[in-house]
């Protein structure tokens, strides 16, 4: 089971148990809430402490983070994944298309990502996807195991440190070859799902570059700055090259592909305990390369 354990030092000394729950090991006051309502949730010297109790140097203060998680109510559903990498903390995970990450109202019944794991990783479930990817999109995506965890990936998916990179087909190649894409990104009015570039919206940039030509088609490498939905998807129709098979911002054609041709190909973040520096990458699905190769 994940847990955090912090040593008491000399500075530390004569502290309370919540002071050091926020400011060392920083659990959110929500967490926390649900940590104290456990029995094991948080330790002193292995006895259950209060958060109000006062640590002294050489103190080993013990945090569960697994009983404070809320199992998620997914179905769990058997099917192939392809994991990339797995700990007791996180797991990367290469997703196919079609498939959604959580269940959606718009697709009752359909088995998603979240489904899978549920079978995957069996009772006791619980699933915090920390970037998500839309069911037509393939490639890379981290989900923690543990709400705590969660949290220091979404901090650094906000504050830098956690990079993602994506490969998209698209009709027609951008001008000039690379730059940046700042345009703010909002709903379309009347569409729960469409998107626009909208001067009253979030703002959104993509880097971008383009890798190569395939006759009509074009092969773009991607790095999003902010993370909008489908900001890829519209920032590259506002450059007049949308992704092939994109049927919401360009056009469909299921003899080119099936799916909005856009692969999360690249994805680098620091380990939330250990700070090491993790990469990975996927290579390009067999659809988009053999859109590639007509």
């Amino acid at each position: 089971m994940a847990a955090l354990e912090l040593v008491v030092t000399a500075e530390q000394d004569g502290r309370d148990v919540r002071s050091l729950l926020r400011r060392e090991l920083g659990l959110s006051a929500a967490l926390i809430g649900r940590l104290k309502r456990t029995e094991s949730g948080l330790t002193l010297n292995g006895t259950r402490v209060f958060t109000s109790a006062v640590v002294r140097t050489g103190d080993r203060l013990a945090v569960d983070l697994g009983a404070a998680e809320r199992p998620t109510a997914v179905e769990p559903v058997p099917m192939e994944l392809d994991i990339s990498y797995e700990d007791e903390h996180l797991l990367v995970i290469n997703k196919r298309a079609p498939l959604a990450v959580i269940p959606s109202s718009l697709a009752p019944g359909v088995p998603t990502l979240a489904n899978g794991l549920a079978h995957y990783l069996g009772p006791g479930f619980s699933f915090h996807p920390v970037n998500r990817l839309d069911r037509g999109t393939t490639g890379l995506m981290v989900a923690a195991k543990n709400s705590w965890v969660h949290d220091r990936l979404r901090r650094q998916l906000h504050g830098g440190t956690f990079s993602r990179g994506y490969l998209a087909v698209c009709v027609g190649a951008p001008e000039p070859a690379a730059g940046s894409v700042e345009l703010p990104i909002g709903r379309a009015p009347g569409s729960a799902i469409r998107c626009r570039v909208d001067p009253a919206g979030q703002p959104a940039r993509t880097d971008y570059r383009l890798a190569e030509r395939r006759g009509a088609l074009s092969l773009v490498e991607l790095t999003p700055r902010t993370g909008r939905t489908h900001q890829i998807r519209v920032h590259m129709a506002a450059l007049g090259c949308p992704l092939a098979g994109d049927w919401l911002y360009g056009t469909e054609d299921r003899a080119l592909i099936g799916r909005p041709a856009l692969h999360a190909g690249r994805l680098e973040l620091e380990h939330p305990l250990t700070g090491r520096p993790l990469a990975f990458t996927a290579p390009l699905p067999a659809d988009m390369k053999k859109l590639l190769e007509r």
